[in-house]
């Protein structure tokens, strides 16, 4: 059972997401402490309460924003805290959800809505992270925007920036259940190209006037990929580097040149904004759980029990059949 320091509240986790992130770090890297329980995607509720803890959040049912800011930094006295540089971590550097019961500081509690169930609630961290990435871009309702990549961030982005208005989205997967699953998100299946039967940049092409995309995401990290991206963008476009990288990232001398000719605008983007404001990620996704605007119970393709959670690990890090979002219940 954690002790509860000053400041810190006592969750009882409901619901808890696995990130592709966390196969990593349970079996090839570590995390930055040892030992240390896993899981940064989590809600809960407030069984109890420390010092110096305003007595409302006994008994709430609540979101976990995971990273801890310093509260000290440049970066978080402009109440940037994503990009804190001395943050802890909820999953990460402390320990996080993957558990019965876990210490949060009260600062990164967000209360939840009657309408917001445990599992969508779990869900608010990858949702505000494809959040930012929407954000980071300057849009326009007549772009024509890629997404490269159907991970759990690439489908929430086409739901997002669906949401946002943005009716011209090509998006390119790689796997028939990826196919399937965004077709029934609600993607017209001409506008759904697969990479590993199609030539990509004559697909874009053909579907741009040969201008290519005013906004590319590119969800994967992969060099290969970056490099169509910076082929597939229009002169003056926009390309948002959401995914991880997989490896050592390098860039080409024909790849840089396009990126000077075209006045290509590149931005990366990492985690979400969190500043306990109406205006920040979280607030945005909340909103529209709220109101049922975006549903993410449609992402969940598989749920275990927490005494079966290695379950769900294996079956990420072996990937012996088709996943999106591996849920453990609580």
């Amino acid at each position: 059972m954690p002790q509860l320091k000053t400041g810190e509240v006592l969750v009882a986790v409901k619901a808890a997401g696995i990130c592709g992130s966390d196969i990593p770090r349970i079996y090839q890297t570590g995390a930055h402490t040892h030992p240390l329980i896993p899981g940064h995607e989590f809600s809960g509720q407030v069984v109890e309460t420390g010092e110096e803890v305003n007595i409302k959040w006994k008994n709430k049912r609540v979101g976990i924003f995971p990273l801890i800011p310093c509260e000290n930094c440049t970066q978080c006295q402009n109440h940037h805290y994503e990009l804190c540089r001395n943050y802890s971590y909820l999953g990460s550097r402390r320990d996080g959800g993957f558990a019965q019961y876990v210490a949060v500081p009260e600062w990164n509690l967000i209360a939840l809505p009657d309408s917001v169930s445990y599992g969508e609630a779990a869900m608010l961290e990858p949702m505000a992270v494809a959040v930012h990435a929407m954000r980071r871009i300057e849009l326009h309702k007549n772009d024509t925007v890629v997404i490269l990549g159907l991970g759990t961030i690439g489908m929430l982005l086409f739901l997002f920036l669906r949401d946002a208005g943005i009716e011209n989205i090509l998006v390119i997967g790689n796997k028939e259940f990826q196919k399937k699953t965004i077709i029934r998100l609600g993607l017209n299946e001409n506008r759904y190209c697969d990479s590993r039967i199609e030539n990509v940049p004559e697909w874009i092409l053909r579907y741009t006037d040969k201008m290519g995309a005013d906004v590319f995401f590119e969800c994967v990290g992969r060099n290969e990929t970056f490099s169509q991206a910076v082929d597939l963008t229009a002169p003056q476009g926009q390309v948002c580097l959401v995914g991880n990288p997989s490896s050592d990232m390098t860039l080409q001398k024909s790849v840089y040149w396009k990126i000077l000719r075209n006045q290509l605008t590149i931005t990366g983007t990492w985690n979400s904004s969190f500043t306990q404001y109406k205006d920040d990620d979280w607030h945005y996704v909340l909103e529209r759980l709220g109101h049922k605007r975006t549903l993410p119970k449609e992402l969940i393709s598989h749920e275990f029990a927490l005494q079966d959670a290695e379950k769900g690990f294996l079956l990420m890090r072996d990937k012996k059949e088709a996943y999106i979002k591996v849920m453990i219940r609580m």
